[in-house]
Protein backbone atom coordinates (compact mmCIF):
# COMPACT_ATOMS: atom_id res chain seq x y z
CA UNK A 1 0.00 0.00 0.00
CA UNK A 2 0.92 3.43 -1.28
CA UNK A 3 2.41 5.45 1.82
CA UNK A 4 4.52 8.46 1.46
CA UNK A 5 4.91 8.29 5.30
CA UNK A 6 6.60 5.17 5.38
CA UNK A 7 9.87 5.10 7.08
CA UNK A 8 10.90 1.03 5.96
CA UNK A 9 14.77 0.59 5.91
CA UNK A 10 15.35 3.86 7.78
CA UNK A 11 17.40 3.79 10.84
CA UNK A 12 16.68 6.48 13.34
CA UNK A 13 18.32 8.24 16.37
CA UNK A 14 15.98 9.31 18.87
CA UNK A 15 17.48 10.48 22.31
CA UNK A 16 14.95 11.27 25.52
CA UNK A 17 13.25 7.69 24.43
CA UNK A 18 13.17 7.00 28.60
CA UNK A 19 9.38 8.56 28.41
CA UNK A 20 7.09 11.35 27.25
CA UNK A 21 7.52 12.34 23.28
CA UNK A 22 10.94 10.65 23.33
CA UNK A 23 8.92 7.55 23.99
CA UNK A 24 5.96 8.11 21.19
CA UNK A 25 8.41 9.09 18.49
CA UNK A 26 10.40 5.81 18.96
CA UNK A 27 7.30 3.70 19.36
CA UNK A 28 5.39 5.05 16.48
CA UNK A 29 8.95 5.34 14.04
CA UNK A 30 8.91 1.88 14.55
CA UNK A 31 5.22 0.90 13.94
CA UNK A 32 6.31 2.73 10.07
CA UNK A 33 8.84 0.02 9.83
CA UNK A 34 12.11 2.45 10.96
CA UNK A 35 14.93 0.42 12.45
CA UNK A 36 15.26 2.69 15.74
CA UNK A 37 17.95 3.64 18.04
CA UNK A 38 16.91 5.18 21.50
CA UNK A 39 18.95 6.86 24.22
CA UNK A 40 18.22 7.87 27.49
CA UNK A 41 19.51 7.87 31.32
CA UNK A 42 16.82 5.99 33.67
CA UNK A 43 17.67 2.00 32.48
CA UNK A 44 13.87 0.57 33.85
CA UNK A 45 12.37 3.63 31.83
CA UNK A 46 14.31 2.87 28.64
CA UNK A 47 13.94 -1.28 28.71
CA UNK A 48 10.00 -0.08 28.86
CA UNK A 49 10.58 1.58 25.59
CA UNK A 50 12.49 -0.58 23.93
CA UNK A 51 10.04 -3.63 24.87
CA UNK A 52 7.25 -1.53 22.74
CA UNK A 53 9.10 -1.23 19.48
CA UNK A 54 8.57 -3.05 16.95
CA UNK A 55 11.04 -4.85 14.49
CA UNK A 56 14.16 -6.47 15.38
CA UNK A 57 17.14 -4.56 14.24
CA UNK A 58 16.33 -1.68 17.48
CA UNK A 59 19.17 -0.79 19.88
CA UNK A 60 19.66 1.05 22.87
CA UNK A 61 22.00 2.93 24.54
CA UNK A 62 22.49 4.36 28.22
CA UNK A 63 23.63 7.89 28.42
CA UNK A 64 23.71 10.79 30.48
CA UNK A 65 23.92 14.10 28.18
CA UNK A 66 25.91 16.25 30.67
CA UNK A 67 28.32 13.25 30.36
CA UNK A 68 31.29 13.64 27.90
CA UNK A 69 32.52 9.92 28.06
CA UNK A 70 28.57 8.76 28.25
CA UNK A 71 28.20 10.68 25.21
CA UNK A 72 31.32 9.95 23.44
CA UNK A 73 30.68 6.00 23.79
CA UNK A 74 27.11 6.56 22.47
CA UNK A 75 27.82 8.33 19.23
CA UNK A 76 30.75 5.56 18.21
CA UNK A 77 28.33 2.98 18.53
CA UNK A 78 25.76 5.03 16.04
CA UNK A 79 25.43 3.23 12.87
CA UNK A 80 24.87 5.66 9.61
CA UNK A 81 21.72 7.39 10.21
CA UNK A 82 18.61 8.48 8.05
CA UNK A 83 17.47 10.50 10.39
CA UNK A 84 18.01 12.29 14.34
CA UNK A 85 15.18 12.96 16.48
CA UNK A 86 16.65 15.14 20.04
CA UNK A 87 13.67 14.88 22.63
CA UNK A 88 16.05 15.01 25.51
CA UNK A 89 15.03 17.89 27.75
CA UNK A 90 15.48 19.04 31.35
CA UNK A 91 13.50 22.04 33.02
CA UNK A 92 13.52 23.69 36.42
CA UNK A 93 11.20 26.69 37.18
CA UNK A 94 13.18 29.79 38.99
CA UNK A 95 12.19 33.09 38.72
CA UNK A 96 15.06 34.86 36.96
CA UNK A 97 15.99 37.25 40.24
CA UNK A 98 16.88 33.70 41.61
CA UNK A 99 18.77 31.72 38.52
CA UNK A 100 22.11 30.50 39.05
CA UNK A 101 25.59 29.67 36.77
CA UNK A 102 25.43 26.01 37.76
CA UNK A 103 20.92 26.02 37.05
CA UNK A 104 21.57 27.75 33.50
CA UNK A 105 24.22 25.83 32.52
CA UNK A 106 22.72 22.42 32.91
CA UNK A 107 19.66 23.58 31.41
CA UNK A 108 21.34 25.28 28.42
CA UNK A 109 23.82 22.09 28.52
CA UNK A 110 21.04 19.43 28.09
CA UNK A 111 18.20 21.22 26.04
CA UNK A 112 20.63 23.32 23.13
CA UNK A 113 24.40 22.49 23.79
CA UNK A 114 24.25 17.87 23.78
CA UNK A 115 22.11 18.29 21.39
CA UNK A 116 23.76 20.32 18.91
CA UNK A 117 27.50 18.89 19.24
CA UNK A 118 25.99 15.06 18.74
CA UNK A 119 25.03 16.83 16.04
CA UNK A 120 27.96 18.08 14.93
CA UNK A 121 30.01 14.80 16.18
CA UNK A 122 27.93 12.58 14.26
CA UNK A 123 28.03 14.62 11.23
CA UNK A 124 32.12 14.91 11.35
CA UNK A 125 32.13 10.50 11.61
CA UNK A 126 30.46 10.55 8.32
CA UNK A 127 27.47 8.75 10.39
CA UNK A 128 24.68 10.79 8.41
CA UNK A 129 23.13 10.39 5.48
CA UNK A 130 23.12 12.64 2.54
CA UNK A 131 19.77 13.05 2.15
CA UNK A 132 18.98 12.57 6.04
CA UNK A 133 16.33 14.75 8.21
CA UNK A 134 17.22 16.28 12.12
CA UNK A 135 14.20 16.94 14.06
CA UNK A 136 14.54 18.61 17.47
CA UNK A 137 11.78 19.34 19.99
CA UNK A 138 11.58 22.84 20.84
CA UNK A 139 8.84 24.74 22.50
CA UNK A 140 6.09 27.50 22.43
CA UNK A 141 8.22 28.81 25.46
CA UNK A 142 10.92 30.39 23.61
CA UNK A 143 9.71 30.69 20.21
CA UNK A 144 6.45 32.54 20.56
CA UNK A 145 5.93 33.32 24.43
CA UNK A 146 7.05 31.89 28.12
CA UNK A 147 5.71 31.50 31.45
CA UNK A 148 6.72 32.93 35.03
CA UNK A 149 9.84 31.21 36.51
CA UNK A 150 10.75 30.15 32.63
CA UNK A 151 13.42 32.30 31.35
CA UNK A 152 16.31 29.81 31.71
CA UNK A 153 13.93 26.91 29.51
CA UNK A 154 12.92 29.55 27.03
CA UNK A 155 16.48 30.83 26.52
CA UNK A 156 17.52 27.00 25.90
CA UNK A 157 14.59 26.64 23.25
CA UNK A 158 14.92 29.72 21.77
CA UNK A 159 18.76 28.81 21.04
CA UNK A 160 17.24 25.60 19.47
CA UNK A 161 14.97 27.79 16.82
CA UNK A 162 18.59 29.97 15.96
CA UNK A 163 20.54 27.05 15.53
CA UNK A 164 18.59 24.87 13.32
CA UNK A 165 18.27 28.11 11.26
CA UNK A 166 21.97 28.06 10.85
CA UNK A 167 22.12 24.41 10.22
CA UNK A 168 19.66 24.13 7.75
CA UNK A 169 21.56 26.37 5.29
CA UNK A 170 24.79 25.11 6.19
CA UNK A 171 23.98 21.52 5.43
CA UNK A 172 21.98 22.22 2.23
CA UNK A 173 24.98 21.05 0.10
CA UNK A 174 24.37 17.70 1.58
CA UNK A 175 20.52 17.27 1.11
CA UNK A 176 20.13 16.99 4.89
CA UNK A 177 17.26 19.03 6.21
CA UNK A 178 17.16 20.22 9.97
CA UNK A 179 13.58 21.24 11.65
CA UNK A 180 11.83 22.21 14.80
CA UNK A 181 8.56 20.64 16.29
CA UNK A 182 7.77 23.41 18.54
CA UNK A 183 4.46 21.99 20.68
CA UNK A 184 2.30 23.67 23.39
CA UNK A 185 1.54 22.10 26.77
CA UNK A 186 1.90 17.69 26.24
CA UNK A 187 0.14 15.42 28.41
CA UNK A 188 2.72 14.04 31.05
CA UNK A 189 4.35 12.83 33.81
CA UNK A 190 4.77 16.52 35.38
CA UNK A 191 0.90 16.62 35.28
CA UNK A 192 0.48 14.00 37.91
CA UNK A 193 2.83 14.90 40.13
CA UNK A 194 1.38 17.63 42.74
CA UNK A 195 3.75 20.27 41.34
CA UNK A 196 0.67 21.46 39.14
CA UNK A 197 -2.75 21.99 41.19
CA UNK A 198 -5.67 20.25 39.50
CA UNK A 199 -7.22 23.66 39.32
CA UNK A 200 -3.86 25.33 37.81
CA UNK A 201 -4.20 22.92 34.99
CA UNK A 202 -7.86 23.56 34.36
CA UNK A 203 -7.42 27.16 34.02
CA UNK A 204 -4.73 26.77 31.62
CA UNK A 205 -6.35 24.39 29.21
CA UNK A 206 -8.94 27.29 29.10
CA UNK A 207 -6.60 28.95 27.10
CA UNK A 208 -6.31 26.97 24.22
CA UNK A 209 -8.77 27.16 21.43
CA UNK A 210 -9.23 23.11 21.16
CA UNK A 211 -9.71 22.99 25.45
CA UNK A 212 -7.11 20.60 25.92
CA UNK A 213 -3.47 19.62 25.84
CA UNK A 214 -1.48 17.75 23.57
CA UNK A 215 -0.39 14.03 23.94
CA UNK A 216 2.86 12.74 22.88
CA UNK A 217 1.18 10.85 20.15
CA UNK A 218 0.23 13.90 18.01
CA UNK A 219 3.65 14.79 18.19
CA UNK A 220 5.52 11.70 17.07
CA UNK A 221 3.29 11.94 13.98
CA UNK A 222 4.51 15.43 13.32
CA UNK A 223 7.73 14.58 13.64
CA UNK A 224 7.39 10.87 11.52
CA UNK A 225 6.34 13.52 9.04
CA UNK A 226 9.24 15.53 8.97
CA UNK A 227 10.96 12.79 9.04
CA UNK A 228 9.87 11.00 5.70
CA UNK A 229 10.32 11.56 1.86
CA UNK A 230 7.10 13.79 1.81
CA UNK A 231 9.27 16.20 3.42
CA UNK A 232 12.13 16.56 0.88
CA UNK A 233 11.41 20.16 0.02
CA UNK A 234 11.05 21.50 4.03
CA UNK A 235 14.32 22.61 5.66
CA UNK A 236 14.90 25.39 8.57
CA UNK A 237 11.48 25.48 9.41
CA UNK A 238 9.23 24.96 12.57
CA UNK A 239 6.27 22.73 12.60
CA UNK A 240 3.79 24.44 15.49
CA UNK A 241 1.89 22.13 17.10
CA UNK A 242 -0.12 23.83 20.13
CA UNK A 243 -3.84 23.24 19.74
CA UNK A 244 -4.59 27.05 18.52
CA UNK A 245 -2.85 28.61 22.42
CA UNK A 246 -0.86 31.08 20.04
CA UNK A 247 -3.61 32.49 18.64
CA UNK A 248 -4.99 33.98 21.81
Amino acid sequence: MYNPFSLKDKTIFITGASSGIGRAVAIECSKLGADVIISGRNPERLQETFDALEGHNNKQFLAELQNHEDVNSLIDQIPLLDGIVFCAGYTKTLPFQFINEDELNAIMRINFIAPTLIAQSLLKKKKIKNGASIVFISSISGMYISFYGNSMYSASKGAINGMVKGMALDLANKNIRVNTVTPGMIQSNIINTGIITEEQINADIKKYPLKRYGNPNEVAYAVIYLLSDATTWITGSNLLIDGGYTLT
